[in-house]
């Protein structure tokens, strides 16, 4: 399990910070500056990227507890928190794919693992 929460803790510094960071090296000047102008628009995909980044730090944190308290109770959840993160990755790339109806389901596939993580607990 805490593997699966280092893995964790990885895709939410790509999702976050790297990915939109790599993407948005073509406005340097202005992240080098002291930002006091307007920020350049953001591109399509950069757009997408911080979305979908901004709906993982939303569902991250119930992660995180349920992982750890599945170490401290000793309860097997690791198949259920290897689905979350692969579901959530499937979330992400499907997001910036503009996949809309396909990321839906992937977005619903996390939270049901959620859900069965919290449930195995009790």
């Amino acid at each position: 399990m805490i593997s699966l929460i280092v893995c964790a803790l990885g895709l939410a510094i790509a999702q976050i910070w790297l990915i939109p960071m790599l993407l948005n090296l073509g406005n340097g000047q202005y992240l080098l500056s002291n930002r006091d102008s307007a920020p350049p628009e953001d591109s399509v995909r950069l757009g997408r990227v911080r979305r979908a980044a901004t709906n993982l730090q939303e569902s991250f944190p119930s992660f995180l507890a349920l992982a750890v308290l599945s170490i401290v109770l000793q309860v097997d959840n690791y198949d259920l928190a290897l689905y979350w993160l692969g579901f959530r990755v499937a979330f992400l790339v499907s997001y910036v794919a503009g996949i809309i109806y396909v990321r839906t389901l992937f977005w619903l596939g996390s939270i049901i693992c959620l859900i069965m993580m919290a449930v195995a607990l009790i």
